[in-house]
């Protein structure tokens, strides 16, 4: 009896023992995943928070993943074209501060962001030592030194099929991460693509909203300064090379054998320098960009313009913009109405970086734009001029009718109007009796019209204007 009782007490403890450990299980089950809840609550909360900046973003998922995972780095690197680059860390204060000092860097044949480039989702390396990337990739292995990394996690950042970068936990010991966490770390690269992409809508949003007002702007500059370019010309300029993100900007005007300096903004030594060039001959068979707008280009991007023959020819243009200014990567669009062309906007950046789609298309906006003030221009001097003849023309018709018979008041407006007409200091009026010129009006400088009326009549001579 009491041997069935004390087996009977035995069992009864294991089956309380069994399910307190039961209970303790599932309350460590709950309260992770709780924390993963309130984690994923937090990031969208800052998300929301902060839209269209990243950084706030990148830290929070950092932080939380390596607290939820048990590592001890993580970072966020972005892809852009076939680079790799870090933008967020956290860990190791050394680490980071060297992590986020590199530059854009490519990715290792065999490493983690290279296979994410060849559609990898989620890649683990349970020991970065014992990895051939390790061995051969001299970028991998200064990381993983200076980390002092073993286990490595990396979750692709990516929409549809598009990479935008990845996210990656490490530890300094080789133990994996559990589905759990990659569970965990996949969810967090949801969120942070979610913010990516409302970080890019809004800057498409800001850009086009900028651009367009921005258009605005210089058409208003064109109706309220009608046949000016001065202020048009400087308003293109300024608005091209700030949402350019250039430096400086120019612009030359050509007459159909030069091209002559004409407006600038920005880098005040290259445009005292570009002010003082004077004529440029296009060179007809170079790679510098007037020649090559004249031969027919409308849009062109020079990578670096120390890299260009006509830099190593010493060609003015192209060397000012170099040695003087410090340009390298440069953004060139024809101001071209019809086949004709009318000169150039340029601008450049003193590093070399290649010039978005955006702002190619942004730039050809703005030499349309500044064609049109030129066309304006050149339409209202026209019509100025024209009107100006036709007045002239109808005062001394004027003069003629009401002084019959006397030419000294007819004489005297036909000189005025000549003078005002071509911006002369001088002029005089003779007629001719088939032997000498007789002098019977002039106008200007006295000195000069006292002499002529005390000369008397002139014989005319070969090559002299009298």
């Amino acid at each position: 009896m009491s041997s069935t009782s004390g087996s009977t007490s035995v069992d009864l403890r294991q089956l309380i023992a069994d399910l307190e450990r039961q209970l303790a299980e599932c309350k460590a089950a709950r309260d992770e995943a709780l924390q993963r809840e309130t984690a994923t609550a937090e990031v969208l909360q800052v998300i929301n928070s902060s839209p269209g900046d990243l950084a706030p973003v990148f830290d929070a998922i950092l932080e939380k993943a390596l607290r939820l995972c048990g590592a001890a780095h993580g970072h966020v690197f972005r892809v852009e074209g076939d680079l790799g680059r870090a933008v967020a860390a956290r860990g190791d204060a050394e680490f980071v501060e060297w992590l986020l000092k590199q530059g854009p860097v490519r990715p290792t044949p065999g490493g983690i962001l290279h296979r994410m480039m060849q559609g990898e989702r989620v890649v683990q390396i349970p020991d970065s030592i014992d990895t051939e990337g390790y061995r051969a990739g001299k970028a991998i292995r200064e990381l993983i030194d200076r980390s002092g990394v073993r286990t490595t996690l990396g979750i692709a950042l990516r929409n549809d099929s598009a990479l935008f970068g990845a996210i990656f936990v490490n530890r300094r010991e080789v133990r994996p991460f559990s589905d759990k966490e990659i569970a965990l770390l996949q969810n967090f690269a949801a969120q942070a693509v979610v913010a990516m992409e409302n970080a890019r809508l809004l800057t498409e949003t800001r850009e086009a909203l900028e651009q367009q007002t921005a258009t605005a702007e210089v058409l208003q500059v064109i109706n309220s300064s009608p046949g000016d370019l001065a202020p048009v010309f400087d308003a293109v300029l300024e608005k091209a090379v700030s949402l350019s993100e250039a430096v400086y900007g120019h612009l030359w005007r050509f007459d159909g054998e030069h091209f002559h300096p004409w407006r600038s903004h920005g880098d005040p030594q290259f445009a005292r320098w570009f002010e003082h060039l004077g004529p440029v001959q296009p060179n007809p068979d170079g790679d510098g960009f007037l020649g090559r707008v004249v031969r027919g280009e409308n849009v062109l991007y020079i990578a670096d313009v120390r890299d260009t023959e006509a830099h190593r020819t010493g060609y003015a243009p192209v060397t000012g913009l170099a040695d003087v200014g410090g340009g390298r990567s440069v953004l060139t669009v024809a101001l071209r109405k019809d086949h004709a062309v009318l000169g150039v906007l340029t601008v450049y950046r003193r590093e070399v970086k290649q010039f978005s789609e955006k702002q190619i298309s942004l730039l050809q906006n703005f030499a349309a734009q500044a064609v049109i003030a030129i066309e304006n221009a050149r339409l209202l001097t026209e019509t100025r001029e024209a009107l100006e003849q036709q007045t002239a023309t109808a005062e001394v018709l004027q003069i003629i009718n009401s002084s019959p018979g006397d030419l000294g008041p007819v004489f005297d407006t036909i000189l005025e109007k000549a003078r005002l007409r071509y911006n002369a200091i001088h002029g005089d009026l003779w007629t001719y009796d088939g032997e000498c010129l007789h002098l019977v009006a002039t106008q200007g400088e006295p000195g000069f019209s006292e002499w002529l009326q005390q000369h008397g009549p002139a014989t005319p001579m070969a090559g002299f204007a009298a």
